[in-house]
């Protein structure tokens, strides 16, 4: 069993940097033909994929947020991290991270529970 557990800080600052952890257990994200993607979901609007690392370490971010993110892997650790820069209060939202396959159909069959971000102005 896969499971996938977000780590934040919480309430962060305008301008500031968050960065968030998933800490995957039950698998690796270095199993070929997975990724690991980071959504977010602002309060009263629909989930948003932010971006994702292959299990080769290739990543790709959604070109609205790409200037202010990294996704990056620690491999001896099996946990993945998000970092977004210069937050502002329209980025606050509940993050999730998520696993997903190159398998047709497959989609995301992994989801943690999510973490909140609160970005105060």
């Amino acid at each position: 069993q896969v499971r996938l557990q977000e780590s934040g800080p919480g309430l962060v600052k305008s301008s500031q940097t968050v960065s968030l952890i998933c800490l995957v257990s039950g698998g690796s994200v270095t199993t070929e033909y997975y990724y690991w993607s980071w959504f977010r979901q602002p309060p009263g609007k629909g989930l948003e994929w932010i971006g994702s690392i292959n299990y080769a370490g290739t990543t790709t971010y959604s070109s609205s947020l790409e200037i202010r993110t990294s996704i990056t892997r620690d491999t001896s650790k099996n946990h993945f991290t998000l970092q977004l820069r210069d937050l502002a209060p329209e980025d606050t939202g509940m993050y999730f991270c998520a696993r997903g396959s190159v398998f047709p159909s497959a989609g995301y069959d992994y989801w943690g529970q999510g973490t909140q971000v609160t970005v105060s102005s």
